[in-house]
């Protein structure tokens, strides 16, 4: 057993060993990753999946991972899944996560990783290949508030939104007691950067299967300390900002929640779906699913969000329909 959990931990890709060209080629698409360097002079570490050259995009997808996370681990089975279905995919690695500038899952400012996502996606569009072609956001966790507030920036920039377990309020299962943030935001003010606040990690909470948990484990560049203040501080401000304006959402959606979700709240999606302006809006609440939809849990249930995303997608797209089988 413990030969067994070595062998394991050695793996450099979720999936096994291949090396990444040629796992891409096996599962016919084309991959590419770069450097991005925002206005204020940050450089990010981005990745895009495409569809193969015989097949021309049907839309653009542009996604954000949660906090903690990173674009090139299990966030990469979903990436690829919908570049074989024709939509070519772009990610970014936010500040302090992944392979991108910035101290460790410190997030002093919310507001300037949207203006650093808007930055980059902007740029993915101007591309002439890519004229005329619908653009989706699509954002997991933290990564699904991330894209809320996209769209109060930029409300006529994308075509809709697929918000996987999205951070509109953290639930009360994972958030501080009183007066515990209150203490927090005081200290916040003098050492932001301190990883000391008590949470239990969320890696354990995310996900059913007890492999998976092992796999999204190896992750070399998951974060695993306790969270920075600032950061906390930060994501209780932002969401409690996003929970006060759920009315004000008025672009398309699908909201994805598993209902023994204890990391983000299935009822605020709910809510969202229930006040938000838009008139095209969708929710699924996935009974008994965590907080990782599209990796933690059994491949039944994983293929069932899949193609409940897929579907919202095609019913979306002008053009050809891909079969979802």
């Amino acid at each position: 057993m413990e030969e067994h959990q070595n062998l394991l931990e050695s793996y450099p890709y979720y999936w096994g060993y291949t090396p990444e060209e040629d796992y891409y080629e096996q599962q016919g698409i084309r991959a590419s990753k770069s450097l991005f360097e925002t206005p204020r002079g940050l450089t990010l570490f981005t990745r895009s999946w495409l569809p193969p050259l015989t097949t021309p995009p049907r839309a653009l997808i542009f996604m954000v991972h949660g906090y903690g996370n990173n674009i090139s681990w299990t966030l990469q089975a979903t990436t690829i899944f919908l570049a074989q279905k024709g939509f070519a995919c772009f990610a970014l690695d936010l500040e302090g996560h992944g392979q991108s500038q910035g101290l460790k899952a410190f997030v002093p400012s919310v507001d300037l990783v949207v203006q650093d996502c808007l930055s980059f996606f902007t740029s993915i569009k101007k591309d002439p290949n890519f004229n005329g072609l619908p653009c989706f956001l699509y954002g997991e966790s933290m990564g699904g508030a991330i894209c809320l507030m996209i769209h109060s920036a930029d409300p006529k920039g994308f075509q809709g939104a697929i918000l996987v377990a999205p951070m509109c309020k953290i639930s009360d299962n994972v958030r501080p007691r009183w007066p515990i943030p209150q203490i927090l935001t005081f200290i916040a003010r003098f050492f932001p950067t301190l990883p000391i606040v008590p949470t239990p990690d969320l890696l354990y909470k995310s996900i059913k299967v007890d492999h998976k948990k092992v796999i999204a484990g190896m992750n070399p560049m998951r974060y695993r300390g306790k969270p920075r203040l600032g950061t906390v501080v930060e994501l209780l401000r932002v969401t409690d900002l996003l929970n006060q304006r759920l009315c004000d959402v008025n672009l398309p959606f699908i909201v994805l929640h598993g209902s023994a979700d204890v990391v983000t709240d299935p009822n605020v999606s709910m809510e969202l779906y229930e006040v938000a302006r838009s008139e095209d809006k969708t929710i699924k609440v996935y009974e008994g699913m965590m907080h990782s939809l599209l990796f933690g849990d059994t491949d039944d249930n994983v293929e069932t969000v899949r193609n409940d995303i897929l579907s919202w997608l095609n019913a979306r797209c002008k053009g050809r329909t891909i079969d979802i089988n």
